[in-house]
């Protein structure tokens, strides 16, 4: 961050109000170390977080949506379709827990919403959603995992259709190496794509569509090409002189991991657990992960990512499941406490209690001084995943035939 943008930031993030001010005292002081209580407890507060991230855009032309989040900048934010899509498979994964009917309501209500966004192309809009706001490879993939949650668990078959008219448009914008550099953040490549692609195989799984299991593979192998023997993925940051995230670091791992448990593809899991191993060696003794790495998987970041530690359990927890290794139960305990050590599950203002902040400290460059949904639903995921010993989200268990013919129609007569 260069010094002009330094000196703006205490106007930018408003710095001087006195919410703000404890906040970062808090974090200065190390006084903000929250009481680790049970999975239980953690993730009630995490979920009455993101319902209440809903209700702040139900009297708005986004309703149905959740918010992206609360920031010292803007306050809460416009509903985010691409992380509200995703947030649909927590919902339905957190009645299955603890049953609370309002959440698959709630599970519906973004289903609903986001499909009065979708494009006649099948893409669905980047950023806000906002009208004219161009589609995006990785946000139309998060949005299609939703869909998928809605047409197995919710039982909604318009899903499935929304879902492979989505997938058919992510293949289209495809290059013939499996990898999109079309409809891409910042208009580069990404690995961490592989996450977009991982909705493009359970589309194809579900539909029993070869054109999507075929893209999706095709940009999988493109992703193995892009790996280093130390497990480091190159091209996978959102800017080309940027080191990633802790956060797109899981991002890519996850979405080939799942890939290697759904095909049974011992390349694709290794390409996890080489990642997997490599942030368990980088992982303190308190928790803490760094918030982002270099090739050689070392940091000088001075926060961690905890969006990116979420995920990361989340990952240490699937290789567990699925029966590809057991050596990283002491990591998700670790992962699992200090998370829980920066969650205040009884902040007086509701805009804190139960969110998670997107870096410890608050000013931490990632999500610099916001709570994002995604930070409160990669936590809740993460815990979900313990509690049941089930993946969220679920595993597809056969093609949706019926759904299928009726989709493929729909398909068939656009084109």
């Amino acid at each position: 961050m260069d010094l002009l943008a330094l000196a703006g930031l205490p106007a930018r993030y408003k710095l001087w109000t006195p919410q703000h001010i404890k906040l970062i005292v808090n974090d200065l002081l190390n006084a903000d170390r929250q009481p680790v209580l049970d999975h239980k407890q953690h993730l009630t507060a995490a979920i009455q977080w993101l319902c209440h991230a809903q209700d702040k855009r139900a009297q708005q032309t986004d309703r149905g949506g959740v918010a992206a989040g609360w920031s010292f900048e803007d306050g809460w934010l416009p509903s985010y379709p691409e992380t509200s899509g995703y947030i649909v498979e927590t919902f339905i994964a957190a009645h299955a827990v603890s049953p609370q009917p309002e959440l698959l309501k709630r599970a519906n209500q973004i289903i609903d919403w986001e499909l009065s966004l979708q494009n006649s192309d099948g893409s669905f809009p980047g950023h806000f959603g906002e009208a004219g706001s161009n589609p995006v490879i990785f946000n139309t993939g998060q949005i299609i995992h939703g869909m998928i949650a809605g047409a197995y668990q919710l039982d909604r078959p318009e899903c499935l259709e929304s879902a492979i008219r989505a997938g058919h448009w992510m293949a289209n914008c495809q290059d013939d190496d499996g990898c999109w550099r079309r409809n891409v953040h910042n208009g580069i490549a990404h690995t961490y794509n592989s996450r977009a692609a991982w909705a493009l195989l359970r589309t194809g799984i579900a539909a029993d569509d070869e054109v999507l299991i075929n893209a999706a593979c095709k940009n999988f192998d493109w992703v193995l090409t892009q790996q280093e023997q130390n497990g480091w993925f190159a091209n996978n940051a959102f800017t080309t002189d940027a080191e990633p995230f802790t956060h797109t670091i899981a991002y890519a791992a996850r979405g080939i991991l799942e890939a290697g448990i759904l095909l049974d593809n011992n390349a694709y899991t290794d390409s996890a657990l080489k990642v997997a191993r490599q942030l368990a060696d980088q992982q303190q003794s308190n928790g803490y992960l760094a918030g982002t790495f270099a090739a050689n998987w070392q940091s000088a970041a001075y926060y961690c990512c905890l969006t990116g530690l979420a995920q990361t359990s989340i990952i240490w927890s699937r290789l567990r499941q699925a029966g590809i290794s057991s050596d990283f139960n002491g990591n998700i305990t670790l992962a699992l406490n200090y998370l829980k050590a920066q969650h205040d599950t009884n902040h007086e203002d509701p805009s804190i209690r139960g969110a998670v902040a997107g870096s410890a400290p608050i000013w931490g460059r990632y999500s610099m001084f916001e709570y994002p949904n995604w930070a409160a639903k990669f936590f809740a995921d993460a815990l979900l995943v313990e509690m049941s010993n089930e993946p969220v989200p679920a595993l597809l268990p056969q093609p949706l035939n019926a759904v299928n013919t009726s989709a493929n129609n729909a398909t068939g007569a656009q084109a």
